[in-house]
């Protein structure tokens, strides 16, 4: 190999170095390292002490008896964590312009549950399926939740009508089920 004058192997891997450095999850992600927002903490608070849901069958089949101003709230079936529910909180607001996605995986109106509930059972084409079932092969809790519950035919439902109606694509429906998983804990590493 023969080296050019005045190119040192500082100047070729010094640009790599860089790129490493910028793009490492440290750099990435630096703010989520940061103090979640005081009202993100305060509902944070109040979700993780007052839950209402629970992975039973009796509670997904009182759902649609729910009156109109009843919220599912808190996690089945592990404790909340603070900074994963400040990143769910703050990655939601990018699907805000969608009405019926939960802009809180943890505080979910029963009407939309409901609703949710319905397009669940509805069929998808062909092509359809597919992208849902890439969304459950991939998503971190290989389907919309970690067990088949209340939450799973809620956000089954959504994943379904997203792909229906705004034509997602499987990954599309992926990130929103993972930023919308409500099993506690640190979800986001299951799998």
């Amino acid at each position: 190999m023969t080296s050019r004058p005045g190119l040192s192997i500082a100047a070729v891997f010094s640009p790599l170095l860089l790129a490493a450095v910028a793009l490492s999850p440290v750099t990435a992600n630096a703010d989520s390292t940061s103090a979640p927002d005081a009202d993100v903490a305060k509902r944070f608070e109040f979700l993780s002490q007052n839950g209402n849901a629970s992975c039973s069958r009796a509670f997904r089949d009182s759902v649609a008896d729910m009156p109109a101003s009843s919220r599912l709230q808190g996690s089945c079936c592990g404790e909340m964590n603070l900074h994963r529910y400040s990143e769910q909180i703050n990655g939601l607001k990018r699907y805000s312009q969608i009405i019926d996605i939960p802009p809180d995986p943890y505080d979910v109106p029963a009407p939309l549950a409901h609703k949710l509930m319905v397009a669940y059972q509805e069929p998808l084409s062909t092509e359809q399926q597919e992208q849902y079932d890439l969304a459950m092969e991939t998503s971190n809790e290989k389907g919309p939740c970690c067990c088949p519950c209340w939450r799973w035919e809620v956000y089954g439902g959504l994943g379904e009508l997203l792909i229906r109606e705004h034509g997602f694509t499987g990954e599309q429906v992926t990130q929103v089920w993972n930023l919308s998983d409500g099993c506690g804990d640190d979800a986001h590493t299951h799998h």
